[in-house]
């Protein structure tokens, strides 16, 4: 895959298809940020990377604001739409999954908190189109 990585998916098999492909450029330790509006497809976009490590069972973090995996690989899925402001991310342990060098870290609506996510690895903007097609856009830092 080569960065920066752009492409309009038509159905949620092409979408699959494009995280599996990105699932092969992660390193444990690697942050990467999400953008995009209710709906767009970012826990399904993740979903889909942690089912190419073998990881099912895959939830929207939204209520638990952090789900943690521990199979191939370790994963901390982290959802920011409920943080109110960035106070909140030392009373969740933000910074603790954050500085953790095993793990993957997925943060969805990471563009609530610009100022404190600065040091990532990846950007994936997913924009909805319709209820199949995305645009979605990876950039490596």
């Amino acid at each position: 895959m080569n960065f920066p990585f752009e492409k309009i998916t038509e159905n949620a098999g092409e979408t699959k298809a494009v995280a599996e492909e990105f699932a092969k450029e992660l390193s444990d330790g690697d942050l990467v940020l999400f953008h995009g509006n209710l709906g767009a497809g970012k826990t399904f976009f993740v979903q889909s990377v942690c089912e190419a490590f073998g990881i099912e069972g895959i939830t929207s973090p939204t209520f638990s604001l952090v789900n943690e995996y521990a199979e191939e690989k370790k994963i901390f899925h982290i959802d920011l739409y409920r943080v109110e402001k960035a106070e909140e991310f030392e009373n969740i342990g933000l910074y603790d999954y954050l500085s953790d060098e095993d793990a993957i870290k997925f943060i969805e609506w990471a563009e609530l908190f610009p100022e404190q996510l600065t040091d990532y690895d990846f950007l994936i903007a997913i924009e909805y189109y319709d209820e199949n097609k995305r645009k979605i856009k990876i950039e490596r830092k």
